[in-house]
């Protein structure tokens, strides 16, 4: 009988709960016994492995977060823990990986498979959609929704008040998030990594002649440090006549109850990395490429992150508020 370990590792997001119920009951379904460890690789360096039965995960899929808890595990970056990983995997019978993370998580599963570890899989897991070999990773829609929630409600007190507002998103290497729910929000101004703006010429934006507005709402991507906001908002007081109020959603964009599109790829992602890895497939993660589910490698040692290569949608945005 095959053995399938599967955790989550890095950062949470929504959606993963069912992704992890769908690896137990495909994994059941095929006859293979599922099993788990908390918080990661942490839970492998400490040897606190469990099986897992369908009835452990009833009731799951409606939840954010992950119900086997996620932590970064510095350890397993060193060598000898991972040796004494294997040695413990392989005495347990359990020679198949599911790994339910980011692209940090699926870098150490591949280093682990190449130097003789378990048969690895991962299903790509982060609101930031910034996977590389993958359209989209779970979490990602409902951080936008919450983030889009968030924006209707600042702009009904902005327009109550004439206020302008700068609301930081998380993206901490790419814009999507901020793209998808400036658009959708109705910003007229949108800050993105891939295409940054100065204070300086954002001021002269704002100062520009356009369609008189008693309020403004400007959505920024947090960029690599959260609070990136605050600096740009003091600066535009001194750049403009007006005042600046902020707000940084942050880890509130991480949890909350998972929508249907993530619950629905999770889903499927969670019973393909189980049909995959009993097939004999290894060092890659489960994608969705034009609209397709499909297997992609895991990403390089060196590669780098998915990210807005045009800024085609920023300029959409401008277009649209103006």
């Amino acid at each position: 009988m095959e053995r399938i370990l599967v955790l989550t590792s890095g950062g949470d997001a929504p959606g993963m709960n069912a992704a992890i119920r769908a690896v137990v009951r495909t994994g059941i379904y095929r006859k293979a016994e599922v099993w788990a460890c908390h918080n990661g690789y942490q839970g492998l360096v400490k040897k606190d492995i469990f099986k897992l039965e369908k009835e452990d995960v009833a009731g799951c899929i409606q939840r954010g977060g992950t119900i086997l808890r996620s932590s970064r595990c510095e350890l397993f970056h060193e060598k000898k823990e991972r040796d004494k990983i294997k040695r413990f995997l392989k005495q347990k019978d359990i020679n198949n990986l599911i790994i339910i993370g980011g692209d940090g998580s699926f870098r150490g599963a591949a280093t682990f498979s190449n130097e003789g570890g378990p048969k690895s899989v991962g299903i790509p897991g982060t609101i930031d959609n910034d996977i590389l070999g993958t359209e989209y990773t779970i979490g990602f829609d409902t951080a936008r929704n919450t983030a889009l929630k968030a924006i209707d409600n600042i702009r009904d007190t902005a327009f109550s008040n004439s206020k302008y507002f700068l609301i930081e998103v998380m993206g901490q290497r790419a814009g999507f998030l901020a793209v998808d729910v400036g658009i959708a929000g109705g910003a007229e101004f949108i800050l993105t990594p891939e295409f940054p703006l100065t204070a300086e010429k954002l001021a002269k934006k704002i100062l520009a002649p356009r369609r008189k507005k008693e309020s403004l709402i400007i959505v920024v991507a947090e960029a690599g440090k959260p609070g990136r906001s605050v600096r740009i908002a003091d600066k535009l007081r001194k750049l403009t006549p007006f005042d600046y109020r902020v707000c940084i959603l942050g880890h509130i964009q991480r949890g909350g109850s998972p929508t249907v599109v993530d619950r629905e790829i999770a889903s499927r992602m969670g019973n393909l990395a189980v049909e995959a890895i009993l097939a004999g497939e290894s060092n890659c993660m489960t994608a969705l490429k034009g609209g397709h589910l499909t297997l992609s490698p895991f990403p390089g040692e060196k590669a780098h992150y998915r990210k807005l290569e045009t800024d085609k949608l920023l300029k959409l945005g401008t277009i649209l508020a103006s």
